[in-house]
């Protein structure tokens, strides 16, 4: 689960750190990640690396007619709209799926059979495994689009001074399309691996898209690496405490670390503003 928010988490920070907007359609994404894969494996019994490849191609066009539809046209606008339109945008998608596909959870067969493998004394589905090494391999290839390819430096301009990459030849326009489409196709993923363990349903970013916020948010919305250690941190700290507070209290745990991260920010940027 550490896993899975921490490349939720991934999608904000990709979105935030170029165009300074707070992307709360990023669970909408997961949620189609997961649903789109059910429709192509069960419905329509595609093979599983051509629905992977559809699925993510299919939900990252949504990333990018999401920001063609919404985010450019009112790109003039405060940061404070921008949320808004994002939420107002993730209500309507968990909208259209749950009129689409229905309000019950399906089941979404996992990539290699639902057998366990035994690690000292613990027991582990195979589908776990997917879903970290997944998530390593994912951020890996992030981090190598972002610091080793033309893509990647010029997204990085981007998020650093607009303006001035705008003057050497980069369209922050574009770079904005770009950011919403590789948020999308992380998202995708990450629906994808964690529906044959939680079920794919209409609703299911919410909560998945609130702990990856909290992820990227652990992270400081400004390192891939940041975000990573918040996933898995938030994870971790929720499977332990499920033994000493009921389990229908686990979602609270991410409520507590967003508390204190927006507690301990609010106190350096007081201290900014003092010096």
């Amino acid at each position: 689960m550490g896993a899975i928010y921490a490349v939720v988490g991934l999608g904000f920070t990709i979105i935030y750190t170029v165009t300074g907007v707070i992307n709360f359609a990023q669970g909408e994404f997961v949620m189609l990640g997961g649903m789109v894969s059910f429709s192509l494996i069960t419905a329509l019994g595609l093979p599983l690396p051509l629905a992977f490849v559809l699925t993510v191609v299919l939900v990252t066009l949504v990333g990018v007619a999401l920001n063609l539809l919404t985010i450019r046209p009112a790109r003039q606008a405060s940061n404070i709209s921008l949320i808004i339109i994002t939420i107002g945008a993730a209500l309507f998608i968990r909208a259209i799926a749950g009129l689409g596909w229905g309000k019950n959870a399906q089941p979404v067969p996992p990539f290699t059979g639902s057998e366990t493998i035994g690690f000292l004394g613990a027991y582990v589905r195979i589908q776990s495994l997917w879903v970290i090494g997944i998530t390593v391999l994912l951020v890996l290839l992030v981090y190598l689009l972002l610091n080793r390819t033309l893509v990647g430096k010029s997204l990085k301009a981007a998020a650093i001074n607009s303006r001035a990459a705008s003057l050497v030849g980069i369209d922050a326009r574009t770079m904005s399309l770009v950011s919403f489409a590789l948020a999308a196709s992380t998202g995708a993923i990450a629906g994808m691996v964690i529906a044959p363990i939680s079920f794919a349903s209409y609703d299911m970013g919410v909560m998945l898209g609130l702990k990856g916020f909290v992820a990227a948010a652990m992270g400081g919305f400004t390192g891939i690496w940041g975000v990573l250690l918040g996933g898995m941190g938030l994870g971790l700290a929720e499977s332990l405490a499920a033994g000493y507070v009921s389990s229908a209290y686990k979602d609270a745990i991410a409520m507590v670390f967003l508390f204190a991260v927006l507690l301990i920010n609010s106190r350096n940027l007081a201290g900014e503003e003092k010096r």
